[in-house]
């Protein structure tokens, strides 16, 4: 392998002072040269303390969040480190990554970087024909990205041998692992050379990650780099506010949030497919130009709506989380949670599609009253606020798009040659007032700008109630008794409602709770016993409240899930 350049080396680019930093690091002259045509000046935290180990070919365990820099951290080692002009067809590198858009992704920085090298890179994954991964493989690559099960096909095959392999490098491990390949990924480390190299990043830290990695790294280099945060008194990179509304006003308060925050382009994230596809046609037929993306649609169609949104000829992505996985769209600059996320680790990984690379970013999440201690929970464990706002009022819509207006009107009269109007303008004032031209011509341009179908109802604003779990009655145990709850009142009927969800589907009483009380009338202290069963529970609420209670919850889901809800029948019998 040729010897790095060091800085002085006279083979380093003249340009390539803007890359010194990097070239301190011990890089190689293509390197440097490619970093410089892409505009690269420092490396970023975790590209400083991963690439010296990772050039020594050292094992490297990393905690870095998306957005930190680390496809880099680890491509540019993988391609110094590579042979120049080596014979063999079988790769070097092996990179694996969850999602078909990642692999993409990763490829794409791999030919960036290395394009001077003549590096060979493959990305491969499902839902691209095997026959053109078949044909670049027999014909040599120096770079392998795969997901795990197609890259265990292609090594099922033969077609994938990892004979030669150097490096390794398991990229977000923590979704791989979420996604449930940690089978795949054990058979494919079977098949790789004992003395490899290792790489392991993951966002997250749990303890099956550590696990992961003891198994198979050796004597590891452990780096843990947290996404950048503001300076005191600097603004954030990514502004973090929430929204408290209920779920039958969702989508016109998505669309409120929008219209107010007027994104280049923006993701909203959905927990299912259904919610995707209904969500679009929803905002489509609102006037905005989105797309959908999730797990039921073909590569050719993820590809197809991703060209629309980097093209701008598309605004609004809505996706689920899977799909969105590894996406990196330099225009984005809004993600907005249309559920508050399960688990912090998934916030996470959702805010972190903006804010990336120095740009600014927005994240916000609609919330129902229900969720709201999760919105807490999300804080404390990433140390970060998330401001509670009220949902823009009509009057607040109006007002931002006047200021839309007035400042298109003053762009165009910085930016535009006006000079063929004024004809139009000069006749037009030997009839009417010039001020009324303009406030005609400025009515013109801010109608043109509203979207086809405008929000001019009021949104209602609702409050978290307080103390939930401080009221009588509220318990977390399997079967809840209850000496606090409706059987206690004096006098209250009560009645038992059956929801077709038990332990199977992960329900514990807190959950029935939260979704009773955020959806109806109904609070901690009106619920008698709840019984949870593997497959249904029943929950003892006032009689008089059934049937709202009943509706409540067939208009919302619980633990993310619809569920069957009706007087509990064996009730009905006795009464």
């Amino acid at each position: 392998m040729d010897a790095a350049p060091t800085p002085t080396d006279p083979a380093i680019p003249a340009d390539a002072e803007d890359t010194a930093a990097f070239a301190d690091l011990g890089l190689r002259a293509e390197l440097l040269g490619a970093l410089t045509s892409l505009g690269y000046e420092e490396p970023t935290p975790i590209q400083r303390e991963a690439i010296p180990p990772l050039l020594a070919g050292q094992d490297l365990l990393g905690q870095a969040a998306t957005g930190t820099g680390k496809t880099a951290a680890f491509a540019l080692p993988l391609l110094h480190r590579m042979p120049v002009g080596r014979a063999d067809g079988d790769p070097v590198s092996l990179v694996l990554v969850p999602t078909r858009e990642l692999a993409v992704q990763v490829s794409e920085a791999f030919h960036r970087y290395g394009k001077d090298l003549g590096a060979r890179v493959l990305p491969i994954y499902g839902g691209q024909p095997i026959g053109r991964q078949l044909r670049a493989l027999d014909h040599g690559v120096d770079v392998v990205v795969a997901t795990p099960g197609r890259a265990l096909d292609h090594i099922a095959r033969g077609t994938l041998r990892l004979g030669s392999l150097a490096t390794v490098v398991l990229d977000e491990a923590d979704e791989m692992l979420d996604m449930g390949f940690a089978e795949d990924i054990e058979a494919i480390l079977e098949h790789a050379p004992a003395g490899r190299q290792t790489v392991l990043f993951s966002a997250t830290m749990p303890a099956r990650i550590d696990g992961l990695a003891r198994q198979h790294l050796t004597d590891p280099v452990r780096i843990q780099i947290e996404r950048e945060r503001p300076v005191a008194g600097a603004a954030p990179r990514v502004r973090q506010s929430a929204y408290l509304v209920a779920r039958a006003h969702k989508p016109a308060a998505l669309g409120r949030v929008l219209d107010v925050e007027s994104p280049t382009a923006a993701i909203v994230f959905c927990r299912s497919r259904e919610e995707v596809d209904r969500l679009t046609e929803t905002m489509n037929g609102r006037g905005y130009r989105a797309e959908a993306l999730h797990g039921g649609m073909s590569q050719e169609q993820r590809d197809r709506v991703m060209g629309r949104l980097r093209a701008g000829t598309a605004d609004l992505l809505v996706a689920t989380d899977v799909a969105a996985r590894g996406l990196d769209v330099e225009q984005l600059t809004h993600v907005v949670n249309y559920d508050v996320p399960s688990a912090p680790e998934s916030y996470v990984h959702r805010i972190g599609r903006v804010g990336r690379a120095g740009r600014e970013g927005v994240a916000i999440t609609l919330a129902e009253p229900r969720e709201h201690r999760m919105l807490k929970t999300i804080e404390r464990v990433t140390g970060q606020r998330i401001a509670v706002d009220k949902i823009p009022t009509v009057a607040d819509l109006r007002t931002r798009r006047f200021e839309l207006t007035q400042a298109a009107v003053r762009e165009s009269l910085l930016e535009d040659d006006l000079e063929p109007f004024r004809a139009i303008v000069e006749s037009l004032t030997d009839e009417f007032d010039l001020m009324e031209v303009a406030l005609a011509a400025v009515r013109l341009a801010h109608e043109a700008t509203l979207p086809g179908t405008a929000d001019e109802e009021e949104i209602p604003q609702v409050a978290v109630r307080p103390n939930r779990e401080a009221r009588p009655g509220y318990d977390s145990r399997d079967r809840r008794g209850g000496g606090g709850g409706a059987r206690a009142r004096a006098g209250g009927a009560t009645t038992q409602v059956f929801i077709g969800l038990g332990r199977r589907a992960g329900v514990r009483p807190q959950d029935l709770v939260g979704a009773i009380t955020g959806e109806t009338r109904v609070s901690g202290r009106d619920i008698g016993s709840i019984e949870i069963a593997d497959r249904f529970a029943l929950v003892e609420v006032p009689q008089a409240l059934a049937d709202e209670v009943i509706q409540g919850l067939r208009g919302s889901t619980i633990k993310g899930r619809k569920a069957t809800v009706r007087r509990d029948r064996d009730d009905t019998d006795r009464r």
